[in-house]
């Protein structure tokens, strides 16, 4: 059965960054009479839990500030209903209002309506926070990263060391790539593993996932490398020895394979809310797909860790949502954000900016096989490495 209650209590400590004390200091309810026994009250707008809608505009502004509020005595009104605002963040309540989906069936951010009106820089759910933690005169958590995830999919292991990789090599005329690649693992081009961990290890208290690809390999699921095969054994032991934790990387169809693995990242950022629900039966505990792949920002609207509540069945579940601050391919690909390399890296540092400014997770996805020489991501993941320590 739906808990409302739960979820109101769930999303008031949420932004009160987890006091409860502090949360219960805030009064959800249009019963005037309640209101003076609360430091701050927020006027539901009737909806959660019973019809979706889009939160009001004027909720959506950016930079809310402590004139949002009006005052009753000593009590601060919010008269915008930010907590089901909250929800329907959190919750991606938004994907069932928005039918519209790309190619790949992803809800994108040029479908979202902050990424229509190019707000997603801006966490508005912590911008919440800030707002009700003044008003109850909350201190604020110190700037910096509450947490730092280096993440990367291993879509592609090696790119010759596989009977049609090789072909294609062989075809295309690229002997000597491919008698390398099959000589030393080392050589293959996409075979990056090695500087990877060596560049992650620059990052002081940085927490390093590998999701592991488990799919049936056809069509954008190819290719599937072998996971009893000696290559992946070897790749296996070496992230391990390196202190790396290992997650399952679902296929582009969405089926849940049987995995040992309780974190996850879907293949292509494909996340619904029927496969999200599946999620919590497979044993997963922390779910990392939470970006946007047309566009780097807080899909989710809070640089925080979050439970998430199903908006179908209104239950909080057990799923820890991580939210994702930016994907390579999503900086420099045509079809997404075709950035060159200065403007890629001075974007991440407007992001990094705000995850530190709230006191959120840092969560980055590098793909070993876009770090060849074919782009610039191998000069500019150093880079921004580089700049989260300073």
């Amino acid at each position: 059965m739906p808990n409302i209650e739960t979820i109101i209590d769930y999303i008031k400590q949420f932004l009160c960054y987890g006091d409860e004390k502090a949360a219960a200091r805030i009064g959800y309810t249009a019963d005037e009479s309640l209101w003076p026994t609360f430091a701050v009250v927020i006027v539901p707008n009737g909806h959660l839990g019973k019809d979706l809608v889009y939160p009001s505009m004027k909720s959506l502004k950016p930079h809310l500030c402590e004139s949002t509020a009006k005052r009753e005595h000593k009590t601060s009104i919010i008269e915008e209903d930010i907590i089901y605002n909250t929800f329907f963040f959190i919750s991606r309540a938004e994907e069932l209002l928005n039918p519209k989906r790309d190619e790949h069936g992803r809800f994108l951010a040029a479908h979202s309506i902050l990424g229509k009106h190019n707000n997603l820089q801006i966490p508005l759910v912590d911008e919440y926070s800030r707002l009700v933690c003044k008003l109850i005169d909350l201190p604020l958590p110190k700037k910096g990263y509450n947490h730092i995830y280096l993440t990367h999919d291993i879509d592609v292991l090696t790119q010759y060391r596989h009977l049609r990789g090789a072909l294609g090599g062989l075809y295309r005329g690229e002997y000597k790539k491919v008698l390398a690649a099959w000589h030393d693992i080392n050589n293959d081009p996409v075979y990056t593993f090695p500087w990877l961990i060596n560049e992650d290890k620059t990052v002081k208290d940085a927490e390093q996932i590998y999701f592991v690809k488990q799919t049936n390999g056809k069509g954008y699921d190819y290719p599937q490398y072998c996971l009893n095969g000696k290559d992946w054994k070897h790749t296996e032991q070496l992230l391990l020895n390196a202190g790396a934790h290992l997650g399952l990387h679902s296929g582009y169809h969405g089926a849940l394979p049987q995995s040992p693995y309780t974190l996850h990242r879907s293949h292509y950022l494909k996340c619904s809310i029927d496969k999200m629900a599946q999620l919590e039966k497979a044993g997963i505990t922390d779910d990392f797909t939470m970006g946007f792949a047309d566009k780097a920002g807080f899909r989710l609207q809070t640089t925080r860790a979050v439970r998430w509540i199903n908006p179908i069945t209104m239950q909080l579940t057990n799923i820890t949502l991580h939210p994702l601050t930016v994907m390579d391919c999503t900086l420099s690909n045509t079809n997404y954000m075709h950035l060159d390399e200065e403007e890629a890296f001075y974007y991440c540092q407007q992001l990094f900016d705000r995850v530190r400014m709230h006191h959120g997770e840092l969560v980055l996805l590098w793909h070993n096989s876009i770090l060849t020489n074919d782009n610039y991501h191998r000069r500019l993941y150093p880079k921004i490495l580089s700049i989260i320590n300073d």
